[in-house]
């Protein structure tokens, strides 16, 4: 189960887009469209949407929502069968959140949307999971509760040390052209493309982007605090540094 839990935390870091499930006001048909996401830093998606779209409408009338991330593409296993891929359902209710915490992760990961993030008519929302997860993958499927893959009062409790810390910590580290993974080909891989920024840091780890690709750093233990951050980021630059020095 620790083993399913990682695979769908890391897929939801992973993940840029989604689509998402909505129900249609009044009728409660169905809906599907696709998202742009980020994340909170205790794991709940988060995407920007306007008033103008027939998804938004839906969940002004009913917020009950949920997103299906496909994992295919991601370097994960399943090969060209989409089937065989990652996937993960996350059901609950969308609410829609002013922090500017919210704004700058969505931002960081999805720079593109800068440009219309201040239009009247978009906003920024988030998903709060409420139900059971299910992810299916090789022909399995399992479904779990929440506290598998994130344990809620322990990531809030993080959350609101490092939620002013997160970007702040962005911009003073090192820059991540030596890169912070348990993998020296990842390492080569990123020193042969060196334009990663980092968009995102939570208690698990950190995520870079590069456009439209993405990286997902797992820490070596649970972080609590900027000063746990700053200090595990410099660890993994200066293992990155050696292991590249010795190549």
């Amino acid at each position: 189960m620790a083993g399913i839990a990682a695979e769908a935390r890391s897929l939801v870091r992973l993940s840029t887009k989604g689509t998402l499930a909505t129900l249609e006001a009044p009728s409660g048909a169905p809906y599907a469209s696709l998202i742009t996401l980020a994340t909170e830093v205790d794991g709940s998606p988060i995407f920007l949407i306007s008033t103008l779209a027939r998804h938004t409408r839906n969940l002004v009338a009913d917020p009950r929502a949920a997103i299906l991330l496909d994992g295919t593409g991601l370097g994960g296993p399943g090969g060209g069968d989409p089937l065989q891929g990652a996937r993960l359902t996350l059901s609950g209710r969308a609410e829609r959140t002013d922090d500017p915490a919210a704004r700058r992760r969505f931002l960081a990961r999805q720079a593109q949307a800068a440009f219309y993030a201040d239009f009247p008519d978009f906003s920024f929302w988030r998903l709060e999971i409420e139900a059971p997860i299910s992810s299916a993958a090789s022909a399995a499927s399992s479904t779990y509760r929440r506290r598998t893959c994130w344990s809620r009062s322990r990531a809030r409790r993080a959350s609101w040390r490092l939620r002013t810390a997160s970007s702040r910590t962005t911009r003073t580290m090192p820059p991540p052209s030596l890169s912070m993974r348990k993998s020296s080909a990842v390492w080569r891989l990123i020193r042969r493309h060196p334009l990663w920024l980092m968009s995102g840091l939570d208690p698990l780890g950190c995520d870079l982007v590069r456009g439209t690709e993405a990286l997902r750093i797992d820490f070596r233990g649970r972080i609590h605090t900027p000063q746990d951050a700053r200090k595990e980021l410099v660890r993994l630059v200066d293992e990155a540094r050696a292991t590249l020095g010795s190549a």
